[in-house]
């Protein structure tokens, strides 16, 4: 959602087109799709007092809108809530909210199919019940997969805009029209007596319905990486999306309660007209030509407006599911791209399945309660999220931040995003204790999700909480035709001027190249090849190199690129850092490149030197490594592979360099690549 450059690879980013107007489009989008079907739902259970609850729900959107923008702009990336926990605690924080989100897309995608189809039984009433409501339904959901899995086109974000702007215009024009022709203040107060109509936890729990306003905030978010706009356009887009909640909801929950106002402790709203609520208020004109002419344009209106914000979710789905998969956060099957449109077809399918599965009940009240359950997940952690970005990474720079921060515990404490999380959790916990769906359909979805995040991790023998990530073109090859070992878009391969760079080299090129040859990205694989200048504790880490040093530097990693590049659909991109440790070094930059495996040479078999088994198990044929290796081993986050002389084979190390520790990696020559897993 902002202007400033990813930390990640610039080919997780993405060309960024869209300006804040696009992203209001996406998030009013959601918006406006709110309003034709949670108004019924939240005056069901909130009776008279419906636009509080709106109001407060309007608070907690422009909340959540400065927490959202804070936190797309200081790591633009596809994904919303799950990047920001990603960077602010860990991996598996990232995927409870990821998941969460994933839930919440599905059922946004069925509640929008089934309300269309009560609008759309304006014109034919047979659609608004039964089979047909679930054939429709149905339909709506395969033709929004469809298009989804076709891409995202510039011709639809001009349809977006423009039915925007129109429903933003009716819904205004709705909201006029009522207040003048409807409202009045002892109808709509008359009926309420505190704690008996409506009842507390009714109010509370209507409070944690109405929190579908927030999910256009997380489409918004998976746009971020596209996004080129300034600090004044994120200002205003925080501004103009929170008025439009304020503004819309509070004014047609004003006009419905007095122009179908609360009789009896109960309100049609909530009654037959639970899932067309709007058309309940056009109904209520006297004059039939209006009452008439206003119902026909709102069923349009609302069924385009319900479709538009399937469509949205989807789309949300597909990026939040792309950014899952890319690190390893679920199998990589069910992020599989497809071959010519570059969407995450696999998880777009299966989703539809399960929306198409929840509609059948045909209950919008269990579908919007159990949707509340997962958006105030991801919007709790949203929050802290951003809170404990401000004390992890204080001086990286923020295109926007959140207003009304004070000074606490050495750093910046954002006051709104501190009330947000307090009104979400106490939101989260009326949800949990008060819809039997959230309390055993949603707890039942977040404990097979985090079952399914821990079998699959541990399946590839990786870490719970690091972040491990696989290049786009891994989502786009079939992996049953390549190897065990050809799996790497991404190596890196520590060199040290000696004998052996280019037979590690050439490993990596053939782990990176020959059994990548059906990548479709223009980049291919990558290689880095890394030069480590370890400076001894004596002299400051930025002393001065002497030149034969640097020469030597030099002159090594021209040969490792040359080596690289004669592999086909290689690149070669070469660094060099300084460092007190070899090991630490090559572990900390194989972290913050996102590499998907480490290269090296294993010693060769000797007891001599402090060397250690590989696999602990021993015996004739075991290697040894040493210490360099031996912490690359421990420590690193990704793959490391290290290739092995035949047992037979005379060693041919070369002395190590004097400022490198090049004498801890060993000799192999020609031996087999051993992958290591830890």
């Amino acid at each position: 959602m902002a202007e400033a450059p990813s930390p990640r690879r610039a080919d997780d980013i993405g060309h960024r087109t869209l300006g804040s107007p696009v992203l209001f489009a996406v998030v009013y989008a959601a918006l406006a799709a709110g309003v034709y079907f949670s108004l019924g739902v939240v005056a069901d259970h909130a009776l008279g007092l419906t636009p509080l609850i709106f109001l407060i729900a309007a608070l907690l959107f422009g909340l959540a809108a400065m927490t959202y923008v804070e936190g797309a702009s200081l790591h633009p990336d596809r994904g919303g809530s799950t990047v920001f926990a990603r960077y602010a605690f860990n991996e598996l924080w990232s995927f409870v909210a990821g998941w969460a989100v994933l839930l919440d897309y599905i059922l946004l995608l069925a509640v929008c199919a089934l309300t269309a189809t009560n609008y759309a039984a304006v014109f034919y009433a047979p659609l608004g019940d039964g089979l047909p409501e679930l054939i429709l339904s149905v339909a709506i959901i395969s033709g929004v997969a469809i298009g989804t899995i076709r891409g995202f086109s510039t011709g639809r974000v001009r349809r977006l805009a423009i039915l925007v702007i129109v429903d933003l215009v009716l819904q205004a024009g709705l909201v006029v029209l009522g207040l003048a022709t409807f409202f009045s203040w002892e109808v709509l107060t008359a009926p309420i007596e505190l704690g008996r109509t409506p009842r507390w936890e009714e109010v509370v729990f209507a409070l944690g319905v109405a929190t579908v306003v927030l999910i256009g905030l997380e489409s918004a978010a998976g746009l971020s990486g596209e996004v080129g706009t300034n600090r004044r356009g994120l200002r205003r887009l925080v501004t103009t999306a929170t008025v439009s909640v304020a503004v819309v909801y509070v004014g047609i929950s004003l006009v419905a309660l007095t122009a179908v106002p609360v009789v009896g402790g109960q309100t049609p709203l909530g009654e037959e007209a639970l899932e067309a609520p709007v058309l309940a208020i056009t109904g209520a004109f006297r004059q039939a030509w209006l009452a008439d002419g206003l119902t026909y344009v709102f069923a349009v209106a609302a069924v385009l407006t319900l479709v538009e914000a399937a469509a949205s979710a989807m789309l949300g789905l597909s990026r939040l599911a792309y950014s899952l998969s890319l690190n390893r956060q679920i199998p990589r099957g069910l992020g599989r791209l497809h071959p010519t449109r570059g969407t995450p077809y696999v998880v777009i399918v299966a989703a539809a399945v399960v929306a198409g599965a929840l509609v059948i009940p045909q209950d919008l009240d269990f579908l919007v309660g159990l949707y509340a359950f997962g958006a105030l997940i991801g919007l709790l952690l949203a929050h802290l999220s951003v809170i404990a970005l401000r004390y992890r990474e204080p001086d990286r720079p923020r295109p926007y931040t959140v207003p009304c921060s004070v000074t606490f515990r050495g750093g910046r404490l954002p006051l709104p995003a501190v009330l947000g999380a307090a009104l979400a959790a106490v939101a989260f916990v009326s949800v949990l204790v008060l819809h039997e769906g959230a309390r055993y359909v949603g707890v039942a979805w977040m404990a097979a999700g985090i079952a399914l995040y821990v079998v699959y991790r541990g399946s590839q023998d990786n870490s719970l909480v690091k972040r491990v990530t696989v290049r786009e073109s891994a989502l786009r090859r079939d992996r049953e035709q390549t190897d065990e070992l050809g799996e790497f878009g991404s190596i890196l391969v520590p060199i040290f001027d000696n004998e052996l760079d280019d037979d590690i080299m050439q490993t990596a090129g053939r782990l990176a190249g020959d059994e990548h040859d059906d990548f479709d990205d223009e980049r291919g694989a990558l290689i880095e090849a890394l030069w480590v200048f370890e400076v001894p504790m004596s002299l400051p880490i930025d002393a001065r190199l002497p030149d034969g040093q640097l020469k030597r530097a030099r002159t090594a990693l021209a040969r490792a690129k040359a080596v690289g590049e004669e592999y086909e659909n290689v690149e070669v991109a070469t660094a060099t850092v300084r460092a007190r440790s070899a090991g630490r070094a090559i572990v900390d930059e194989a972290q913050r490149r996102g590499v998907e495996a480490i290269v090296m040479a294993a010693e060769e078999p000797t007891r001599i030197r402090g060397g250690a088994l590989l696999g602990g198990r021993g015996g004739a044929n075991e290697s040894f490594v040493g210490a360099v290796t031996k912490y690359v081993l421990a420590k690193a986050t990704c793959q490391v592979i290290l290739t092995a002389p035949a047992a037979s084979q005379p060693a041919t190390q070369a002395p190590p360099a004097p400022e490198t520790p090049g004498g801890d990696l060993g000799a192999v020559g020609n031996g087999r690549p051993r992958r290591i897993r830890r």
